[in-house]
């Protein structure tokens, strides 16, 4: 039955499945997901330029309004950074504030009415339109291979080609057994990627789907159970984008060890 006065109700599973759905380029496992890349490089640019603009205008003895934020912010992941990350590495810091306000900006956009930026599309003949960047596998996984492929190249840096082998080979369980250290390790250094991009987009995903239920609810009482799932999704986007850091930071921690501490 059509509930009055909410157009997405009309027909409810095609309303969702048009919302999940990117506007893609290409086919298989070339498909570009154009919305994705879109909606990710712009919150990349907003973080490039506001970050400019503070930069240009600091100053440290009377700081005010975006400046208080982002040293706020700076702070923050700073403590986080020098808590986990014991070695000396210039490049953690930046990299750890890097990902956790970008995620945090990609995540933000699930809090914008569902409608809007899709029906705005529709209007310039775009047919579908998924603006939040981290409910789409691509994204997610993609961030966690780049943190990956980084923490690869600190395990050769600190180790050596050789000296990151034998950790296949002796750990867990030592020599003997290093058949079974050999797969033990390596479902280790798959999981890690997997479950870090996986855990951003599973959570991010559900709660862009739980803002289309709301939609389809009569619009005279969809704003009650919208607005108390908007204030606790802000929570939600804070803290995936937190674990997303810190997950980071603990990953390349891990990699920057000597093959002795390992």
């Amino acid at each position: 039955m059509t509930q009055a006065g909410n157009p997405a109700t009309d027909n409810p599973v095609e309303y969702i499945q048009h919302h999940l759905t990117n506007l893609s380029v290409g086919e298989g496992f070339w498909t570009l997901h154009l919305d994705t890349l879109f909606f990710g490089w712009l919150m990349a640019g907003l973080l490039v330029f506001v970050s400019w603009r503070v930069g240009r205008r600091l100053n440290p003895d009377n700081p005010r309004g975006t400046q208080n934020v982002l040293e706020a912010v700076l702070e923050f992941v700073d403590g986080q950074v020098k808590s986990i990350f014991t070695g000396h590495n210039s490049l953690i810091g930046p990299l750890a504030l890097t990902v956790f306000v970008w995620v945090f900006l990609m995540n933000a956009l699930d809090l914008l009415p569902v409608d809007l930026l899709p029906k705005a599309a529709e209007l310039i003949g775009i047919p579908h339109l998924k603006v939040v960047p981290t409910a789409d596998p691509y994204t997610t996984l993609g961030l966690a291979f780049s943190v990956f492929v980084l923490s690869l190249y600190y395990h050769i840096k600190t180790k050596g080609v050789l000296g990151y082998l034998k950790t296949f080979l002796f750990h867990p369980f030592g020599i003997w057994l290093f058949p079974v250290n050999i797969l033990m390790t390596l479902i280790e250094e798959i999981a890690k990627p997997l479950s870090l991009g996986l855990r951003l987009f599973g959570n991010m995903f559900a709660g862009e789907l739980v803002f289309l239920l709301i939609a389809l609810l009569p619009v005279w009482i969809l704003w009650a159970p919208g607005s108390v799932w908007a204030i606790f999704h802000i929570l939600v986007i804070t803290l995936q984008a937190f674990i997303f850091m810190v997950l980071t930071i603990m990953y390349l921690a891990m990699a920057s060890e000597h093959h002795e501490e390992h």
